[in-house]
Formats: C-alpha cells, structure tokens, sequence
C-alpha cells in the first residue's frame, strides 16, 4: 500500500485514505454502503404492494396509487438532496444525515407491518389498521426523502476519492457501482417475498411481513455503520454553491427581463435567454440554451416511465393470479421481478459488443435518439404481451365453479385461500389434536367439511372431506417471462442509451442538472399512473394494459419526429469558443490599454521635449 496525494486534496476536507491495489480504501466503504442500501430500497419495494393488498387490505387500484407516489417522491427528493450537498451541508453530511432519515423510515414501516401490537382479540388480523397505515405513511415518507437525497451524492461522492492520474480507476470503480445495484436489487428481489413468505407473530402466525421489512432495515444500519467508519478517509469536498440555482435565477431573469421589454420598441433577440445578458455571462447563457434544448427532448419521455415502474405493482399483483410451480421451485409473485436485473446484467453487455456493432456494420446510423425510440416501443410491445397475459387469466377464471357451498348437513364449516405448496393446520379439542396436511395451488380455495362424528385419533383426517370450490391458478408464472424481457429490452435501450446521450449533450459544469432533469421525468411517468388508475376505471385489467401501450406508441411517434429535427452538438466546442472570443477580447483589451500607454508616454515625452526647447529659448 502506497499514499498517493493528489493536489487538489491539500488542505480542508483532505482524508487519510491509503491506495490499495490501486484504488482508494475509503470507495471499499462506499461500494459496500451501496449494495446495502440499494437491498435495502429494491427489498423493501419488492414486496411493499403486497403489502398493501394483503395485510393493509386495500383494492388493487388504491394499492397501485400509493406505490406510485411513493417511487415518484423517491425521485423528486434527488433535486432537493443535491441542492443541499452543493449549497450547505457537503456530500458526506448530506449522506449521513439522509441515512439516518433513511433508517428511521424502514424501521417504522417494519414496525408497521407487526399485526401482534394491535390485534387485542388474537384473532390474527389488527384491531386498529388507522396505527398500521399511519405508521407506514410515515416511513415511506422518510424512506423516499432518504433515498432520494442521497441518490445524487453517492455515486458524485464516489469520484472525489479518485486523484487526477487514477482516470482509468475511477471508470472502473463506476462499473462496479453499477454493479452493486443491480446485484443488490437481483438478491433482494429474490430473499424479502421468501420472508414474507414465512409465518410469525406472538399469538397468532400470519405472512411476516415484519420480518420482510425487517431485513432490509437492517441492511440500511449497517450501510450506515459502514459508512460512517471510513469516515476519516474520505475527501470531503466543501460545497461550492448549486449550478442548478444559478441555473433557474437565469432563466428567471431572463423571463422577467423579456415581460419589462416586451413593447415593440425593444429590438427582437435572437433566443428568448438572451434577454439574460444584461446581468449574466455569455457563456453561461449559451449553457443553459444548450441545457434546455435536451430538457425540450425530455418532455415526451415520462410515458416510458408510467409503463416501466408498472412492473413492480400491475404486474406483481397479475403474477398473484398465476401458477408459480416451476417444477420442484416455486416463484412467488413479487420474486417474477428478479427477471429485470438479471436481463440488464445479461443484455448490456450483448447489446454493446454484439447488437449496436453488428447494425452499424450494415451501414445503419443507430443513433442515440433512435435507440431510445426503439426501447419505448418494445416497452409498449411488453404491455402487450401483459395484456395478452390477462385475457389468458380472465379466460381461466370463468371456469372456475364453487361447489357445496350450500350444503348444511356437516356442523362446522371453513373455507381456505392458500398460495404456498403445502399447508398443515390442526384440530385441537382440549389435549386431543389432529394434524392435516394437504397441498394446495396457486389461488385456489377450498372448502373442508368436518362432520358430527368426527372422532380424534391416527386416522383422524380420513373423515375430512374437501372440495375444490375455486380451481387453483392454471395460468402459469413463466407467461410472463416475454413481457419481463421486452421490458427490460427497453430499458436497456432508452435508460442507458438515455442517460448517455444526455452526458454527452451537456454542458461541463450542467451534467448534474440534466441528471436532475431526467430522475424529475421518472416522477411524472408514476404520476400519470395514479392518474389513469383513479380517472381511467376500466373494468378490465386488459384493457388499461392496452390503453397504456397506445399512449407510449402515440408518445414513441411524438418523440420520434422530435428527434429527427434535433442537431447534435459538441458542448465543449461551443465552451471554447466562447473561451477563445473571451480570450481575444482580453488580448485586444491588452492591445488598446498598450496603445493608450504609448500613446500617453509619446505625448509625454512630446510635451517634455517642448516645455525643455522653452525653456532653454
């Protein structure tokens, strides 16, 4: 190990990190806080609609509702966190204090999900859901101000650690980044439905969710230990002011300058910015031209959004409706999702060496926008297949029939809706028990009809009688494996082409912005689901996919047009050509101030040279 001090880290804010192997120690500790806090955020989420329908016992529409707003704050939060670190706190600060909120909120919405602290009869369900809902209200409130706090500052925070000559190390430690957020999210998706799937509670046993919650709040301690424990090696950079306010007082002035001017006495300008440059740079108004001019293009992208975080609540709670036997593994219905990050693992790297190079081989100009075009079409393509998918299910369900349920002649009666393979209960009467084990199916529900002669004993459950009144799901989970990959597909080639585009049409110093521009079109695309879940109403499930995949191909039309009339640019070419005038403007300022100083010496020596003749006249 080896100290390497890079210049820029002398002084105030300067850690006491050692390189190893090449890297800084102090990025060990942030990678190891991402992955934790990444299972902690994609856990919690995995199963946070199920949740809603099965233990706060809420319909589909109102379920789908509250996700939404609840990942669309997630990503209205990054603005306010990183105006925080560049204006006041610093990104250490920012990200410790945010982790705290963080923690809070999922220990709450663990403490939510405790059915035992309000169920006083025992009887399993609680007695008061207004303490369960309030509670969990509270803490994904404090969940998506933490998360999306700190979603700007981690990463940012990541590459301070790197010196100027560690350019191919900090590439590197960005992969790996990547990496730990989809291997936390994969590994997430497939644990918490596994321990909500359990049975616990003190005096009654029902799905754990608790414990569900439970885990990824204690993946979020420990991602805040972790962190704070390298604490002395981090370079802390002091925060320098916000780019993004000095972005929109621009922009504000420039607005309110035009309205005072707005007479036909004033002269026409070029672009409504320049109205700016009465008080602001040249080069910073041609900034933030070049800033909105993407942020133009952003308009049409939400409806991608609306359809792709649909994943996580449509189609979670579409999965319930299915069979999930794949053989001797059974898939539960929030654990379908561990599909997303496996394809991205899978199809980046096929779509970089293999897909993009082979089209250009065939003399295709695939660019960036029409990247992003084709990814918003297969994401409507995947909700058709979902659509496909529902009429499939809608077809099954008529022909389930319930049978016996009017028969009167047995004295006890209990109806059973299970989703798990095998299911054992027991009988008890005083010390006497009898232990039923039956498998059941996906949905299925079934009456058992125990009669008056029951007798306890080892060949008690011979006299139960059970009839299938509801045929268990035939509609298997892997029907939804297309719509899984087309989904993913899309993302691939809209997020990723996306967010590339966007870096390489920026500005230097206005990347953070256009980040802040596209993390605000992840809101609105959840947004307008509310809005369709709560206006649109269609009876059928099928249908709203369908409506959906209508708006995104309407969408893909609208963008594809506005992308054909849109000119690439090279920002840093713009930059230096203002450097240059600004530069030649200086020197010919230089050249004047030269010229006035020989012109004041000549006519000083030409006066001396008078006052001296006269003198000796």
């Amino acid at each position: 190990m080896a100290d390497k001090e890079d210049p820029k880290k002398r002084g105030k804010g300067k850690g006491k990190s050692k390189d190893v192997c090449g890297y800084p120690l102090s990025i060990f500790f942030i990678v190891v806080n991402e992955f934790c806090e990444r299972f902690s955020y994609y856990g919690m989420r995995a199963v946070l609609v199920l949740y809603f329908k099965y233990f706060l016992q809420w319909d589909e529409d109102l379920a789908t509702s509250i996700y939404h707003t609840f990942v669309a704050l997630c990503y209205l939060t990054p603005i306010l966190g990183a105006i925080v670190a560049d204006s006041w706190l610093g990104k250490f600060k920012t990200i410790v204090y945010l982790s705290i909120v963080y923690t809070i909120g999922q220990v709450a919405m663990a403490v939510s999900a405790v059915h035992d602290i309000t169920d006083s009869n025992r009887d399993g369900t609680p007695d008061n859901m207004t303490f369960h809902v309030a509670l969990s209200m509270v803490g994904l409130f404090l969940i998506a101000l933490g998360t999306g706090g700190i979603k700007p500052c981690v990463a940012a925070f990541g590459g301070d650690q790197f010196s100027e000559h560690q350019d191919k190390q900090r590439r590197t430690f960005f992969s790996v980044f990547y990496l730990c957020i989809n291997g936390g999210s994969l590994l997430s998706t497939i644990i918490t439905p596994i321990l909500r799937g359990q049975e616990c509670g003190i005096y009654s046993q029902q799905k754990c969710y608790s414990l569900a919650f439970g885990v990824p709040a204690a993946l979020m301690v420990v991602a805040l230990v972790v962190f704070i424990v390298g604490s002395g090696m981090y370079y802390k950079a002091e925060p320098e002011g916000n780019i993004m306010l000095d972005v929109c007082k621009c922009i504000g002035f420039a607005i309110n300058n035009r309205y005072r001017h707005r007479s036909n006495q004033y002269p026409r300008r070029q672009h409504w910015m320049d109205w700016a440059e009465e008080k602001y740079d040249k080069l910073l108004i041609a900034q933030i031209k070049m800033v909105l001019k993407v942020l133009f293009l952003y308009i049409p992208l939400p409806m991608f959004w609306t359809l792709f975080d649909q994943k996580g609540s449509r189609w979670t709670l579409q999965a319930t409706t299915m069979n999930g036997y794949f053989g001797k593994l059974v898939i539960q219905p929030d654990q379908m999702q561990i599909f997303n990050p496996i394809l991205i693992l899978t199809l980046v790297p096929i779509m970089d060496s293999v897909i993009y190079p082979l089209i250009k081989k065939c003399g295709f100009n695939f660019t960036p926008l029409k990247r992003m075009t084709v990814g918003m079409f297969l994401a409507a393509m995947a909700f058709v297949c979902a659509a496909l998918v529902q009429v499939e299910i809608d077809v099954s369900r008529k022909r389930y029939v319930f049978n016996n349920l009017c028969k009167q002649y047995y004295s006890f009666l209990a109806i059973f809706s299970f989703l798990m393979i095998r299911t054992k209960f027991s009988l008890l009467s005083g010390s006497q028990s009898c232990e039923y084990i039956k498998d059941f199916g996906f949905g299925g529900s079934y009456t058992f009809f125990i009669p008056s002669t029951f007798v306890f004993g080892p060949d008690c459950q011979d006299s139960i009688t059970v009839v299938e009144d509801i045929e268990p799901n035939s509609v298997h989970m892997a029907l939804q494996i297309p719509q899984y990959f087309f989904i993913t597909a899309g993302e691939v080639m809209f997020s990723v082409t996306g967010l590339e585009f966007s870096y390489s049409q920026a500005p230097s110093n206005m990347k953070a912005v256009l980040q802040a521009g596209w993390l605000f079109t992840v809101a609105i695309g959840n947004f307008i689901v509310l809005i369709v879940a709560e206006i649109a109403k269609l009876p059928n499930k099928w249908a709203e996919y369908v409506l959906f995949a209508s708006l995104l191909v309407l969408v893909c039309i609208i963008f594809s047009t506005m992308a054909y009339f849109y000119t690439y640019i090279d920002p840093s070419e713009i930059e230096d050509q203002f450097s240059k005038k600004v530069d030649e403007d200086e020197d010919d300022k230089d050249k004047r101030e030269k010229a006035e100083i020989k012109m004041v010496r000549r006519d000083s020596a030409e006066s001396y040279d008078d006052s001296y003749k006269q003198s000796n006249m």
